[in-house]
Protein backbone atom coordinates (compact mmCIF):
# COMPACT_ATOMS: atom_id res chain seq x y z
CA UNK A 1 0.00 0.00 0.00
CA UNK A 2 1.09 3.52 -0.65
CA UNK A 3 -0.52 6.54 0.92
CA UNK A 4 -1.58 9.01 -1.73
CA UNK A 5 -0.38 12.58 -1.76
CA UNK A 6 -3.98 13.73 -1.40
CA UNK A 7 -4.50 11.66 1.75
CA UNK A 8 -1.21 12.87 3.26
CA UNK A 9 -2.40 16.45 2.75
CA UNK A 10 -5.40 15.90 5.05
CA UNK A 11 -3.83 13.59 7.64
CA UNK A 12 -2.34 15.27 10.69
CA UNK A 13 -0.53 14.20 13.82
CA UNK A 14 -3.14 13.82 16.57
CA UNK A 15 -0.69 15.24 19.13
CA UNK A 16 0.46 18.47 17.48
CA UNK A 17 -1.75 18.66 14.35
CA UNK A 18 1.45 18.84 12.28
CA UNK A 19 2.19 17.21 8.94
CA UNK A 20 2.94 13.51 8.67
CA UNK A 21 5.54 11.92 6.40
CA UNK A 22 4.89 8.49 4.86
CA UNK A 23 7.82 6.08 5.14
CA UNK A 24 6.81 3.40 2.67
CA UNK A 25 9.63 0.94 3.38
CA UNK A 26 8.61 0.75 7.06
CA UNK A 27 4.89 1.37 6.47
CA UNK A 28 4.70 4.07 9.13
CA UNK A 29 3.66 7.71 9.29
CA UNK A 30 6.23 9.98 10.94
CA UNK A 31 5.69 13.27 12.75
CA UNK A 32 9.09 14.95 12.78
CA UNK A 33 7.80 17.78 14.99
CA UNK A 34 6.83 15.41 17.83
CA UNK A 35 9.51 12.83 17.08
CA UNK A 36 7.00 9.98 16.90
CA UNK A 37 5.64 7.51 14.37
CA UNK A 38 2.32 5.78 13.81
CA UNK A 39 1.95 2.30 12.39
CA UNK A 40 -0.28 1.42 9.45
CA UNK A 41 -2.10 -1.88 10.05
CA UNK A 42 -4.10 -3.56 7.30
CA UNK A 43 -3.78 -0.36 5.24
CA UNK A 44 -5.32 1.70 8.06
CA UNK A 45 -3.25 4.44 9.72
CA UNK A 46 -3.53 4.09 13.51
CA UNK A 47 -3.60 7.78 14.42
CA UNK A 48 -4.55 7.61 18.08
CA UNK A 49 -2.47 9.67 20.54
CA UNK A 50 -1.80 6.55 22.63
CA UNK A 51 -0.47 4.70 19.58
CA UNK A 52 2.36 7.18 18.97
CA UNK A 53 5.78 5.62 19.41
CA UNK A 54 9.08 7.49 19.75
CA UNK A 55 11.31 7.53 16.68
CA UNK A 56 13.99 5.83 18.80
CA UNK A 57 11.84 2.68 18.61
CA UNK A 58 11.51 2.81 14.83
CA UNK A 59 14.12 0.11 14.25
CA UNK A 60 12.29 -2.19 16.67
CA UNK A 61 9.10 -2.33 14.58
CA UNK A 62 8.75 -5.67 12.79
CA UNK A 63 8.43 -5.47 9.00
CA UNK A 64 4.82 -5.47 7.73
CA UNK A 65 5.08 -9.12 6.68
CA UNK A 66 5.87 -10.10 10.29
CA UNK A 67 3.19 -8.03 12.02
CA UNK A 68 0.29 -10.01 13.50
Amino acid sequence: MSISKELLEILACPLCKGDLKWEESLRVLICERCGVFYQVVDDIPILLPDSAKPLSELGKVPPPSEQP
